[in-house]
């Protein structure tokens, strides 16, 4: 068994002395500050190298009043988190993004109201430089509770007013639905029904409105709402049948869902997309094309909207308070066809 080793962790002092350079020249490059000459910065960098100086983050925040962490703060049981690939591929690009600025992810999740306190308390505590919060809800208090801590949403929050205080990175969730609707009708069919998402988000109120935009009179029976998740599209889609046994196509708000109608569909004898045709939102890959059958649906860059809401917080921390609050951002939605519709 190898013995711990006892060498004392390399100084300042020592990086200084093996650069030749002065202590406080050593603090101002480790620090990212400006001032030095670009021979000296190298020949410092190199001494930290050779030494294997880490930096003290304790001190490093008392300089620089950063903490190079960025909390995530996900409005959703975990239970749904690790469930659900849309947050996989959210996280990969928020944690793409932080690595490549050599910031640290702090994932916070609300399991229920008592939550809510507990996540306000750390952010407000100082522990990170702000915070990225997205899968909120309408009734939702953590806007409210973290306020004054720089703040990105990912989905446009349903209590903004467009003001310029409020940064998100959203898609275009009804021109998404809207493309989604005209293709099933420019299909030839006539009883197109709706399974949403919980209502209470505004990107599942978004899609219905993009839904509603192309069906404008549209039998209520034929919309029903769900929760994103595959049980919940089968539970809405057995509804469905129910109600309307003559549908013959179906806008899922999410991949999730439109799998789990795809499921209750095959079970009870009707064959997509000939019987019955759906579309999906997200295009959560590989697990649209692996669907039985691939499933046509609208796809938005989910990753790249992680990375986006991470570049904005960061340039926001960066520039400081006189540069103003970033402009927010919608991405564009592309239809992608495949089998099922």
């Amino acid at each position: 068994m190898t013995e711990p080793s006892t060498q004392p962790r390399p100084t300042l002092e020592a990086v200084a002395a093996r650069a030749g350079v002065s202590r406080a020249t050593v603090s101002r490059v480790v620090n990212g500050g400006e001032g030095v000459r670009e021979p000296l910065v190298e020949r410092v960098r190199r001494a930290v190298d050779e030494l294997g100086y880490v930096p003290n983050q304790a001190a490093r925040s008392l300089v620089t009043r950063r903490h190079d962490a960025v909390a995530v703060v996900i409005a959703e049981p975990e239970t749904r988190v690790f469930a659900d690939p849309f947050f996989a591929l959210q996280l990969r690009g928020i944690s793409k993004e932080l690595t490549a600025h050599d910031s640290q992810l702090v994932l916070l999740l609300t399991e229920g109201r008592d939550d809510h306190a507990r996540v306000a308390r750390y952010l407000a505590g100082g522990h990170v430089d702000g915070a990225l919060v997205f899968s909120l809800h309408l009734d939702d208090p953590l806007p409210r509770l973290i306020h004054g801590v720089p703040t990105v949403y990912g989905g446009r929050p349903g209590w903004s007013d467009g003001s310029r205080g409020v940064v998100y990175v959203d898609c275009d969730n009804r021109g998404g639905a809207r493309e989604a609707v005209r293709h099933l009708v420019g299909l030839g069919r006539t009883r197109v029904a709706h399974i949403t998402g919980p209502l209470d988000q505004t990107s599942a109120v978004d899609r219905l409105d993009g839904f509603r935009d192309v069906m404008v009179d549209v039998d209520p029976r034929l919309i029903v709402e769900s929760d994103f998740t595959p049980g919940g599209g089968e539970d809405a889609m057995r509804q469905l049948l129910d109600r309307c046994p003559d549908v013959d196509a179906v806008f899922a708000a999410n991949d999730l869902t439109a799998v789990g109608a795809m499921r209750v569909l095959r079970e009870q004898g009707r064959r997509v997309p000939e019987d019955v045709a759906v579309i999906g939102f997200d295009d959560m890959l590989p697990f649209t094309e692996q669907a039985d059958p691939p499933l046509t649906t609208v796809r938005q860059d989910i990753e790249e909207m992680g990375r986006l809401m991470a570049r904005l917080l960061l340039r926001g921390l960066e520039r400081g308070a006189a540069a103003g609050v970033p402009a927010s951002v919608v991405l564009p939605t592309t239809l992608v066809r495949r089998v099922s519709a």
